[in-house]
């Protein structure tokens, strides 16, 4: 009759072609390279990896003073080697997706200033995007300027024509459109139309792989994808400004001298006292950071999308968000820069 007297937890290491039985008390040893040791009494025992672990209960017979170790559970190493690596924060830690895409349109515009300093620029697809950004794009900008020029000017003649400023009513439109009206929704609707083009065309580029296509072919993405459209953007958008300045002052003269009485020439003669040079060039180098801004976000959002069909959607909305965050912002910080102390443009036209 066999009985049971103690029951003690151990750990016993097995390759698959050996098992071990010891006739006295066994003492684990430590990790001694790639090597795994027992030492036992009068006894020493050494495994080379690949190695098992194994959980037994080693349980004492009484009556022949043997030990005897069934087991119990095994707990495999599915690389057959020690992870003797512990377990950091921030080895589970990954940045925050705003951070990192953030951190990626500094990335990518640095990127692209350095490749077109060096001349690695594609200038057959710079075309193409230049065509798509500019000639494409002009209808519905002018469309839009007209329209906006027209309900601005209805704001305004009504309330200076009750003052008797009548021939301030050019002069004021004029300062309006150059240094805010015609950049700003030019911006906007390129923003609209192009940004969330560029982010959906990456975005599905990105998520079916075609961007490691062309890297395994040889060629890179900034200079064949990125590049191309920032320097579309910066390039366009100031001429599609200084049109839309035209149709909105246009608009506004006709509407004010079909509707309020004011002569077109009156509008004319008044804008053209009140217009500096600077206010053209302000207007031209705010459209052209402007474009810069919607391309580098759109691009950067676009190859950082994951997710299948669903991550474009979501990259194409907040890339036009963070656009018009983005060009509202610059716009605040380039009228702080270029517009201090008081103004005297409309001295002349009173």
């Amino acid at each position: 009759m066999q009985t049971t007297s103690q029951l003690h937890p151990t750990y016993y290491f097995s390759s698959r072609r050996s098992s071990i039985r010891s006739n006295s008390s066994m003492k684990l040893g430590g990790w001694n390279s790639s090597q795994l040791g027992f030492t036992g009494r009068g006894q020493s025992l050494r495994f080379l990896t690949p190695i098992h672990k194994t959980r037994l209960f080693v349980i004492s017979d009484a009556d022949d003073g043997r030990a005897y170790a069934p087991v119990l559970e095994e707990d495999s190493n599915t690389n057959h080697a020690p992870s003797s690596e512990p377990e950091t924060f921030f080895s589970k830690w990954s940045p925050p997706k705003y951070l990192w895409r953030g951190l990626s349109v500094l990335v990518l515009a640095g990127q692209v200033i350095i490749r077109t300093l060096k001349g690695k620029v594609h200038w057959r697809n710079t075309l193409q995007q230049l065509e798509r950004v500019g000639p494409k794009s002009v209808g519905v900008c002018l469309l839009t300027s007209a329209f906006v020029g027209m309900a601005f000017t209805i704001q305004f003649v009504r309330e200076f024509t009750r003052l008797g400023l009548n021939r301030s009513v050019g002069g004021v439109l004029a300062l309006a459109f150059s240094r805010e009206l015609s950049p700003v929704v030019t911006s906007i609707v390129v923003a609209g139309r192009i940004g969330s083009a560029f982010a959906a065309e990456l975005g599905t580029m990105q998520v079916s792989e075609q961007t490691d296509t062309l890297r395994v072919l040889g060629s890179n993405p900034v200079d064949y994808l990125v590049t191309p459209r920032v320097i579309a953007s910066s390039l366009a958008l100031p001429f599609l400004t200084l049109m839309c300045f035209t149709v909105g002052m246009a608009s506004s003269a006709l509407l004010a001298d079909s509707v309020y009485g004011i002569s077109i020439n009156i509008i004319l003669d008044s804008a053209q006292r009140a217009l500096r040079s600077w206010d053209i060039i302000s207007a031209m180098i705010k459209s052209q950071v402007f474009g810069m801004i919607i391309s580098i976000v759109s691009c950067a959002w676009g190859v950082t999308t994951m997710g299948g069909a669903k991550g474009v959607g979501e990259s194409t909305t907040s890339a036009v968000v963070i656009s018009l965050v983005g060009i509202f912002m610059a716009d605040f910080a380039l009228s702080y820069c270029f517009f201090q102390g008081a103004g005297d443009s409309l001295k002349n036209c009173v």
